[in-house]
């Protein structure tokens, strides 16, 4: 099928190949795997993913909304901050609710416990395992989860139905950061977990990468379960679909200033933000890096940002008006972060199916824009 560019696509076949990965793990631990919906909600995929997965984890009432209707299994949500107009229906929708601070624990647990949530809290250990600032929960400042100093003011009644606590503090990362994260949450909060039913170990897990370390998470996570007697969940959103998905675009203008310059009908501030925000170099297929070829471009998208730009890569042959590209690892951060700036179209969306046909899941116009102004 032909889909005007630009659209994204996910190959089902490599999503099933991350799943069975992941259902793995489930089987020889025993721990729960949920789906990280603020790294991915394609929710046409929903059905497929839930054959392997035991639910989904959100970051607000939306989300929540989202995984309890399209996607079943078990809803996990975790926020910042609750409202008082949201807190009803988050806690009629999902089983499990976290709380970033006592304050918000002690406004919203008794709602939550008579609706026969499992009640959570969010900490904080501290412990730094990454170079990504603007992706690090344990930096000093950070707003999210509570230290040690703030759990130890908790007292009998605040624990009181509490069942698990939450931790997330990896960012695309190995199990031996886990390993390390454990030791501290361990040292810090292992004396209450004697009164606990879960561990929610968070996300920001690779385990769906080449090289990432199976059997130490294995590890891990059968000590934690067999030491405490808990459940451990793990909350991952990357990993489930990671390099799963494309972004297919165009090329529209050549210009030169200085080099070659390649502008596109595809955007990294509205198509790819992370690749600003990150930031990070998307892999391109059948591309090198600059000078690596006998061509190289940079590679821009059609916004009046001058700093939307994708990166600089190297081609065998000249690029020509028209060319198509191929953009990889777009399933997770694209589609939930992309934005109309400028007026800029939204991509379509596909899934490449098992046969190897393509099928066009979702086109987005005019109105799709201006539905979202006023």
């Amino acid at each position: 099928m032909q889909i005007q560019t630009p659209y994204y696509y996910v190959d089902e076949t490599l999503l099933i190949q991350n799943l069975e990965i992941l259902q793995d793990v489930m089987k020889k631990t025993g721990c729960k795997i949920l789906l990280a919906q603020k790294a991915f909600s394609m929710f046409s995929l929903y059905p497929l993913i839930r054959r392997y997965l035991c639910g989904t984890t959100a970051s607000g009432l939306y989300e929540a909304r989202l995984g309890a209707q399209k996607f079943g299994g078990e809803t996990h949500v975790f926020s910042p901050a609750y409202t008082e107009g949201e807190f009803g229906e988050i806690a009629s929708i999902c089983g499990h609710v976290v709380f970033n601070s006592l304050r918000q624990l002690r406004q919203f647990k008794e709602k939550a416990l008579q609706k026969g949530v499992s009640v959570g809290v969010r900490v904080n250990p501290m412990c730094s395992t990454q170079d990504h600032a603007i992706y690090d929960p344990c930096a000093i400042g950070s707003r999210l989860g509570m230290p040690k100093a703030q759990v130890d003011q908790m007292d009998e009644s605040d624990w009181q139905g509490v069942q698990g606590l939450h931790f997330h503090t990896l960012c695309e990362q190995n199990a031996d950061a886990l390993q390390i994260t454990l030791q501290a949450v361990e040292e810090q909060f292992g004396a209450y977990f004697g009164r606990l039913k879960w561990l929610n170990f968070g996300g920001g897990h690779h385990i769906t990468r080449a090289d990432y370390d199976r059997q130490l998470l294995i590890s891990e996570i059968c000590r934690i379960q067999d030491t405490y007697g808990l459940q451990v969940y793990l909350e991952p959103g990357e990993a489930v679909v990671l390099n799963t998905g494309f972004l297919v675009c165009r090329v529209v203008d050549l210009v030169q200033n200085g080099m070659e310059i390649a502008i596109l009908d595809t955007s990294a501030a509205c198509h790819m933000p992370d690749v600003l925000e990150m930031p990070y170099r998307p892999p391109l297929l059948g591309s090198g890096l600059p000078n690596e070829k006998a061509y190289t471009y940079r590679l821009a998208g059609p916004t009046c940002l001058a700093g939307d730009v994708i990166g600089d890569y190297s081609f065998d042959k000249p690029l020509q008006i028209g060319d198509e590209l191929v953009f990889g690892d777009m399933a997770h951060y694209s589609m939930v972060k992309n934005n109309t700036f400028n007026g800029m179209a939204l991509p379509s969306i596909a899934i490449k199916r098992q046969n190897g046909q393509l099928e066009l899941v979702k086109a987005f116009g005019y109105e799709d824009f201006v539905s979202r102004l006023s």
